[in-house]
């Protein structure tokens, strides 16, 4: 099968008693898929069923009325052609994991 590439952007209003908790959990989702590529936003490659597992965390977590979650599907030869500038470091994420 092949992969997927996914940038999860996402809102999530803080304003409200449950928001931090939201926040926190829907990052903490992202997180676990993908790589920070800005604060409210994670690059994701995944294969089809963790795209599943992962969209279907992060609706559950969304609530409807206050926040905003969106999905961009995004092309081998898009994700190729990406410029970054800035503080950042951008990161291979299909490149090998040193620790």
């Amino acid at each position: 099968m092949r992969k997927v590439t996914v940038l999860v952007c996402y809102d999530v209003r803080v304003s409200d008693a449950e928001g931090p908790r939201r926040l926190r959990r829907i990052a903490r989702a992202c997180k676990d898929h993908g790589v920070r590529v800005q604060y409210s936003v994670f690059e994701c490659v995944l294969e089809p069923k963790d795209w599943v597992v992962l969209r279907a965390r992060l609706l559950a977590e969304l609530d409807d009325a206050s926040d905003s979650l969106r999905f961009y599907f995004l092309s081998e030869d898009v994700a190729r052609k990406t410029e970054h500038h800035g503080a950042r470091i951008p990161l291979d994420v299909e490149g090998p994991l040193i620790l």
